[in-house]
């Protein structure tokens, strides 16, 4: 598969209902050919209806599927040419770990030499060619996930879909497979979807991230871009850890938004958005983009620590402003002793570009 051709996936307006409730609503995504997806959210926000409709187990109520531009709607799953991982791997119990991955070409009826060559190319790609004749209860978990995405990479599929992947594996393990996925991904030139509600899984493994809440996608960006400027109150909360602070605007200009908090400062935040004077808003910001400090300033409010944590190389303080919300701050410890006194100022860093939402009703 190394220097074929690279394909492109569009998913437009996709719109599907079980029954009363919508669970993907007017879905539009345009994954680029090469390139690796992440549909990431909690349990029932649509993402795995979308992989589904893709894959052709579903047909939607609206909208269209088209790979390289071609509509693939009227084709029924088996006529896709599309590559699924499952999560629980489907492994035929009773074939061999070569059996498993020539399945899907003997199924297709290449020559008999054909799929032995195949075959042992992509043992090859995933580095179990001295395991080709166990059965799938004598590998481990990740060597049976290997098997399943060598038989679903034999057949060169225009677009591999991975869901849920990773779930079954323990954390070791499965970061090692998000590796080599992503290995595979780039060595291949693979154009792929990867369902998860693991965001550090999203983060690590995809070039982009759509982020989907209640069958709508909120956020379509880069893993960086998601965390540094979420698009929504949902997004910042869902990715990563992140404090929300209540408070009103009081003017907006220039780029930056003066807000009063009701933790008891008024603090200037840089910002697109525009805030109409005295909308209450909702300031969400990053452990790593707050400072503790020992003395009042302007921009500082008072706070009381509750804990200090280490974590590494760093400091995770748990800490209640006098409104009663708590907030979590990292620092890097640098071989200093934790300040063990009640009492502090907290402030967001120079530097910082914390996310600033109006407030919902």
């Amino acid at each position: 598969m190394t220097g074929a051709r690279r394909h492109t996936l569009d998913i437009d307006s996709v719109t599907h209902r079980y029954g009363a409730v919508t669970a993907v609503a007017g879905v539009s995504l345009a994954v680029r050919a090469g390139e690796i997806v992440a549909l990431l959210g909690p349990s029932g926000c649509g993402k795995t209806t979308l992989l589904r409709v893709v894959a052709g187990f579903v047909r939607q109520r609206g909208g269209s599927v088209r790979i390289d531009d071609q509509p693939i709607d009227h084709l029924p799953a088996n006529l896709r040419n599309v590559g699924i991982v499952f999560q629980s791997y489907a492994l035929f119990p009773h074939l061999t770990v070569a059996r498993n991955i020539a399945y899907g070409l003997e199924a297709r009826g290449r020559a008999r030499a054909d799929v032995r060559q195949t075959v042992d190319r992509f043992l090859e790609v995933v580095r179990l060619t001295d395991l080709r004749d166990r059965l799938p209860r004598q590998l481990s978990g990740g060597q049976q996930q290997r098997v399943a995405v060598a038989r679903a990479l034999a057949v060169e599929p225009t677009v591999l879909l991975l869901d849920e992947p990773f779930s079954a594996l323990d954390k070791g393990l499965r970061l090692d497979m998000q590796i080599e996925i992503k290995r595979l991904q780039r060595q291949l030139g693979l154009t792929a979807i990867l369902v998860t509600h693991d965001q550090d899984e999203a983060m690590s493994v995809a070039d982009r991230i759509a982020v989907m809440n209640h069958g709508r996608v909120e956020q379509f960006d880069t893993p960086i871009n998601v965390y540094d400027h979420p698009a929504t109150l949902f997004v910042s909360g869902f990715i990563g850890t992140t404090n929300l602070l209540r408070g009103r605007a009081l003017e907006s200009s220039h780029g930056t938004t003066l807000v009063e908090l009701a933790a008891g400062a008024r603090v200037t935040v840089r910002t697109d958005r525009v805030f109409d004077a005295g909308a209450p808003v909702t300031l969400s910001a990053r452990p790593e983009q707050l400072s503790l400090h020992g003395e009042p300033a302007a921009e500082r409010w008072r706070v009381r620590r509750r804990l200090a944590v280490p974590l590494g190389p760093n400091t995770m303080h748990d800490l209640e402003t006098h409104d009663g919300s708590t907030l979590k701050l990292v620092e890097p410890r640098l071989g200093r002793p934790v300040e063990t006194t009640a009492e502090a100022w907290c402030g967001l860093r120079p530097d910082a570009c914390p996310g600033l939402f109006k407030e919902e009703p």
